[in-house]
């Protein structure tokens, strides 16, 4: 029942903003600076409006992982390169959010894979992060990444990686490693990336946000 009153709040919050969708980028404590890339998710977004046929709300909110206005984005997105902390409150809201509909994309811009791996764990303690084959249908529409997630900044000289946590068959939350999309999706000078590198970036995030729309 609890679960039937979270997804209809959802689904009327969602509708209220139906002309609209907007996507908001994640503020969390612990340290971590969740305010890095402010380009990048302004640059996904007009992206996906122009090349596959979005309609989204190029103002980027930010929201608070405990904050009830999560449930107005239905796509959030985390960054940042140090440590990420989640209190009990906050665990409770955002396993909420993520099991009446929303997702979450962690995005490792260096340094928070274990934190984030670790606190949603806290989230839903039950489930276990597995590591997206390359046949998933995220890198195939509807740009083709027959490799998985491409290479877009070096850290550690290890091959990308997309870890996700799914439940009941859905999956609620995408972690991307060693591979810095958001790097890709800021402006041209702020990282001096070569244009190809950037749109392979900000066409693997059309990929993200097309799954996420349709699923």
């Amino acid at each position: 029942m609890k679960r039937f009153v979270l997804i209809l709040l959802m689904m009327c919050s969602f509708a209220a903003t139906a002309q609209k969708t907007q996507i908001a980028l994640l503020k969390y404590r612990g340290g971590g600076d969740w305010y890095s890339n402010p380009t990048s998710l302004p640059n996904l977004v007009k992206f996906c409006n122009q090349n596959i046929m979005t309609d989204i709300n190029v103002d980027v909110a930010t929201v608070d992982v405990g904050s009830p206005d999560i449930f107005n984005y239905p796509f959030v997105h985390a960054t940042g390169h140090g440590n990420i902390v989640f209190d009990d409150n906050e665990v409770d809201n955002l396993r909420s959010y993520l099991l009446a509909g929303g997702f979450l994309h962690i995005d490792d811009n260096y340094g928070i894979k274990d934190y984030a791996m670790s606190q949603m764990q806290k989230v839903f303690p039950e489930l276990q992060w597995v590591e997206l084959p390359y046949s998933h249908q995220m890198f195939h529409e509807p740009y083709p990444f027959p490799d998985g997630l491409p290479k877009i900044h070096e850290h550690d000289n290890k091959a990308p990686q997309a870890f996700a946590l799914i439940y009941e068959g859905r999956m609620l939350c995408l972690l991307t490693y060693e591979c810095d999309l958001g790097d890709g999706w800021e402006d041209q000078r702020v990282h001096h990336d070569s244009e190809d590198t950037r749109l392979k970036a900000l066409k693997m995030g059309a990929n993200i946000i097309q799954y996420v729309f349709s699923n």
